[in-house]
């Protein structure tokens, strides 16, 4: 394969490949990584034969994320809740888009958290399969499972999915952007009361440091006395900016300290008050927001 075929397939279906990536891992490091891996053995093969390139990028890139979650898999255990490496809405004219995975809602925080927790095969089966429209016969090639099984893997995903990931509310752009404004300007002007109002009874709140900060909550915290206190204590006082903004598809924040992203909160709200509090504070998962 000559270098302007593989060019050409990169600049063509990079952004397919990434966003398949991306949902699978849950890590732009790890889903670059996996990117690269994939364009390398289409350079190995070459196209000759191959009907449908994106096709058999996106199978290939299956069979590669899937080695890399039963690696994962044997690794140490992470510290605290785990959270996807964020990703935020792009600001004005950013550099070309192909850089930047896809924003919908099968990149929520809740849903790749819950991803997470499955097992590989079955990950790699609901992701292609929900979400890229693969066949199960297909699927099965990828985990060297028959069709049916294959089938069965995406059914348990979607249980799981359904009972702890589902969206709860679907709220106008408009009125979710306006909580996150609250909910900002209350970390703004240190307005602990402002915070708890903002907050429903039983938010919950997720902090995501990977053990990196000391003090931070290694598990969930519910209620809004106790989120809005955690969330005092860790952005009241910090002269830091609050921007407002998508995260993952949903509002959210991003707090910055001195040019540097300090935090990305996701914000889960009925339009009214916030149910949900997704934050990342490991500074490993902001290194591309800082680049």
């Amino acid at each position: 394969m000559t270098d302007s075929t593989v060019d050409a397939a990169w600049r063509r279906h990079r952004k397919r490949v990434l966003d398949v990536c991306y949902r699978m891992l849950g890590t732009l490091t790890d889903a670059e990584d996996a990117v690269q891996e994939t364009f390398a053995r289409l350079t190995r093969t070459g196209v000759d034969g191959i009907d449908d390139v994106e096709g058999w990028l996106v199978k290939v890139a299956g069979r590669v994320c899937l080695d890399a979650l039963r690696a994962g898999s044997t690794r140490r255990k992470y510290v605290g809740p785990w959270l996807p490496e964020p990703l935020v809405e792009p600001v004005g004219t950013e550099p070309d888009p192909a850089d930047h995975v896809t924003l919908d809602d099968s990149v929520r925080l809740a849903l790749l958290a819950v991803l997470r927790t499955l097992s590989p095969a079955e990950r790699v089966a609901f992701v292609l399969h929900d979400v890229f429209g693969l066949t199960f016969d297909e699927i099965g090639e990828i985990v060297g499972r028959k069709p049916a099984a294959a089938r069965k893997l995406a059914s348990r995903a979607r249980t799981v999915i359904r009972d702890d990931a589902e969206p709860r509310f679907d709220v106008p752009a408009a009125q979710a952007r306006a909580v996150a404004e609250r909910f900002a300007a209350a970390c703004v002007n240190g307005d602990l009361a402002a915070l708890a109002s903002v907050l429903a009874p039983d938010v919950v709140g997720e902090f995501d440091s990977g053990g990196r900060i000391a003090g931070a909550p290694r598990g969930p915290q519910v209620g809004s006395e106790l989120v809005s206190v955690v969330l005092a204590a860790s952005l009241f006082g910090t002269d830091a900016d609050f921007r407002v903004t998508g995260v993952n598809g949903q509002p959210g924040v991003v707090v910055s300290l001195g040019g540097r992203v300090m935090a990305v909160i996701g914000l889960e709200t009925d339009g009214r008050l916030v149910h949900a509090i997704r934050a990342v504070g490991n500074p490993e998962k902001l290194a591309h927001l800082n680049r």
